[in-house]
């Protein structure tokens, strides 16, 4: 019944299986691929024909976590997987950025690959499953694929590089510091198409070499792909890519001498503006046969990336006239908003970026649900880019992949410099706004973070700044990389390789390749350019601010924690969580209590605070020998009085030890409700307390000098 064909090799410390033929046999490819007890499914499924006026690729990825992968029921009322979480948007961008660019040109066909997670064995991150399942069902299902690739994630523990480290390891790399990288790459036999890290200062050739092993390491996934095709593979899809050479010339002749005068404007808009301009002469100069040729698009498209890509190439001369390695200008401004706890616009050219910080408690954290368990993130970077950024009308809502993916990046990148939580026990969010794009909006929002997180007064290691470096590589094997490019650039150019980091070291590091071409010397130039303007950027940053402030913002929390034994949580919590309300309620302040007896106090009020931190302190310390309380007597009796002076400790203060005279009665002093001054004098058997009041001087608060205390024994007697 079932035509299975099942392949396996040893990948690392795990065994590697592709098996396709037994389920979803509808599908135009169907895969499971296994990593040790993690198992992925992967289904292709592309249209026969192309759209009529189709001008672009329509791919969709999706990949998919299924609870009952993990022996997990789905949290919330509905008891099932709902929208995408952070980590399932991600791991779609992940899959679909490598793939892309291997589809012959001129393939508009839709294409849907969708990866669902069925098994998840905590120790093996689904998503470099889903990466080579998606390879391999692609590489079978007959679309045209110039495929496969492989994928790979790579560690950098104690100088030694780690192939597939396990999700433990990788969770909490910030707290880990033997653990310094989490490189995500996927490429082809010959070249790196896609890589997305997070790092802990490397150097440039540490992060080079990272890139080299993940390739090298790739390469066993590739051949078992292309081995496990050869047995199960379908018949290719009867496509040849459109000749639109003779249309091409046609529109060649109708405008690039427009269109290069469109290009050689410095100003985006004026610019944007000429090449519409240009792109509707062009038009209205063809024929109506041509107008409706559906390769119109590609035709245009090819004019506009020749005059961009040979100018630079022939002179080292970009559209916004700058040479091949300088940075637009840049303004770093601190300290904008009266309310905020810390802000910051950076602007780059034609890029700006309007960078919130807020300061928050442990109720603020995060709480992340993933397939192998919840965890609390206490750091959130949220980017927005509305379409007047880029001068559009155009769709406003909720945030698409590609703000999640960009605030990720800018996220990772800043993750290296952080406090650790115990010496600032604060939440922090960043939200950044980008207000103007023309090129790699997600760096600025990595400049301006590091700008705003300071103004807030965060101590952080060190400022983070990034730029996003391009490739242009031309047929005939020449080649430029660009510094800090420009919007047209990036979308007419042949890479986009986004570089973030200190002065010590990279941070992060993205890169996507649209050719299959890329060599380690273009990537080695890359990065070393990449430093330079990295270098160059923090530089302009410092005139605004160079570390955190020593204030905070009036409007801000102040935090202290106290550390209490952990057997004393329950008498702070109190039956029901009464104690604790009263706490709050009296004095003001939040109060959260972790596990580990750590106690943090959040207000804006220090008065708060240290009510709070009073209260506690009287019910989980020890009152101490020999030192002067402040209390309240609560009750006379005959033979003396009772005071509360420790939280809601008692004590008794004997008669005799109440003034330096005999008294018959404590009522001829003390009066019920009446605050005293007391010292602790002792414990009886019984550890009862004992207090005494004569020996301490009730204005003041002080103890007596002994010389008058003999004094006042004397006149006593």
């Amino acid at each position: 019944m079932f035509n299975v064909t099942k392949k396996s090799i040893q990948w690392g410390q795990e065994e590697l299986t592709l098996e396709t033929g037994k389920v979803a046999r509808q599908a135009d490819g169907s895969v499971i691929a296994t990593l040790g007890e993690t198992s992925v499914m992967a289904n292709v499924t592309y249209a026969r024909s192309q759209k009529p006026g189709q001008d672009f690729f329509p791919l969709t990825v999706h990949y998919q976590e299924k609870t009952y992968a993990a022996g997990k029921i789905p949290g919330g009322f509905f008891k099932r997987e709902g929208r995408p979480s952070e980590k399932e948007t991600l791991t779609s961008r992940l899959i679909d950025r490598p793939i892309r660019p291997l589809f012959v040109d001129g393939f508009k066909n839709e294409v849907l690959v969708i990866c669902t997670v069925l098994s998840h064995d905590l120790v093996n991150d689904p998503d470099i499953v889903a990466m080579i399942a998606a390879s391999a069902a692609l590489t079978i299902s007959g679309v045209p694929f110039m495929g496969p690739i492989g994928a790979a994630r790579v560690g950098f523990a104690n100088g030694e590089y780690v192939l597939n480290p396990e999700v433990a390891d990788m969770d909490q790399l910030r707290m880990n510091p033997e653990q310094r990288l989490d490189l995500v790459i996927a490429g082809t036999k010959d070249a790196v198409m896609m890589v997305e890290s997070e790092a802990y200062e490397l150097s440039e050739a540490e992060m080079l070499g990272a890139v080299k092993f993940g390739h090298d390491a790739m390469q066993p996934v590739i051949d078992l792909i292309i081995d496990f095709a050869e047995a199960s593979a379908k018949e290719p899809f009867d496509f040849t890519p459109p000749d639109y050479s003779e249309l091409y010339a046609k529109v060649k002749k109708a405008g690039e001498t427009q269109m290069r005068a469109a290009f050689a404007i410095l100003d985006k808009q004026e610019r944007t503006s000429a090449i519409s301009a240009a792109v509707s002469a062009i038009k209205e100069a063809l024929s109506e046969e041509d107008q409706a040729d559906a390769n119109l698009g590609s035709a245009i498209k090819k004019l506009e990336s020749s005059i961009l890509r040979g100018d630079v190439v022939a002179n080292g001369k970009r559209i916004d006239g700058r040479d091949t390695k300088t940075v637009r200008p840049i303004v770093s401004e601190v300290g904008l908003l009266p309310r905020t706890h810390g802000s910051a616009l950076f602007t780059r050219g034609e890029t700006q970026g309007l960078v919130i910080t807020t300061l928050g408690t442990g109720e603020d954290e995060q709480i992340i649900d993933a397939l192998h368990g919840n965890w609390r993130s206490n750091f959130l970077l949220h980017y927005n880019f509305p379409p007047y950024s880029v001068g559009e009308v155009g769709r406003f809502g909720p945030p698409g992949r590609r703000e999640i993916g960009h605030g990720k990046l800018a996220w990772r990148a800043l993750q290296a410099v952080l406090p650790a939580p115990t010496d600032f026990p604060y939440t922090i969010r960043i939200v950044s706004e980008i207000t103007e794009s023309n090129g790699s909006s997600s760096m600025a929002t990595v400049c301006g973070s590091s700008l705003s997180m300071m103004d807030a007064g965060v101590p952080l290691k060190a400022p983070v700044a990034g730029v996003a470096m391009g490739l242009i590589l031309e047929d005939d094997g020449k080649w430029a990389v660009l510094t800090d490019i420009l919007g047209d650039e990036d979308h007419l150019g042949d890479m986009d390789f986004k570089v973030a980091g200190t002065e010590a070291g990279i941070t992060s590091l993205q890169m996507d390749i649209k050719v299959a071409g890329i060599t380690p010397a273009i990537m080695e130039q890359a990065l070393a350019q990449a430093k330079d303007g990295r270098m160059h950027i923090l530089g302009e940053m410092a005139k605004a601010l160079t570390e955190g402030r020593s204030e905070f913002s009036a409007h801000a929390p102040r935090i202290e924690t106290m550390t209490i034994p952990t057997d004393k949580i329950r008498e702070v919590i109190g039956s029901g969580g009464k104690v604790i309300r009263e706490i709050v309620e009296v004095s003001g302040a939040k109060v959260d209590i972790n596990d580990d007896g750590v106690i943090k106090i959040a207000s804006a009020n220090a008065e708060s605070i240290q009510k709070a931190y009073d209260m506690i302190y009287s019910i989980v310390a020890e009152p101490e020998e020999g030192k002067i309380y402040t209390g309240k007597v609560v009750k006379l009796v005959d033979f003396g009085a009772f005071v509360n002076f420790f939280g809601k400790r008692d004590g008794l203060v004997h008669v005799s030890q109440i003034a330096n005279k005999r008294l018959q009665h404590p009522n001829e002093v003390l009066t019920e409700g009446q605050e005293v001054k007391v010292k602790l004098l002792g414990f009886d058997d019984r550890g009862k307390v004992r207090l005494g009041m004569k020996m301490v001087d009730q204005e003041t608060g002080e103890e007596i000098a002994p010389e008058k205390k003999e004094k006042a024994d004397a006149d006593q007697e």
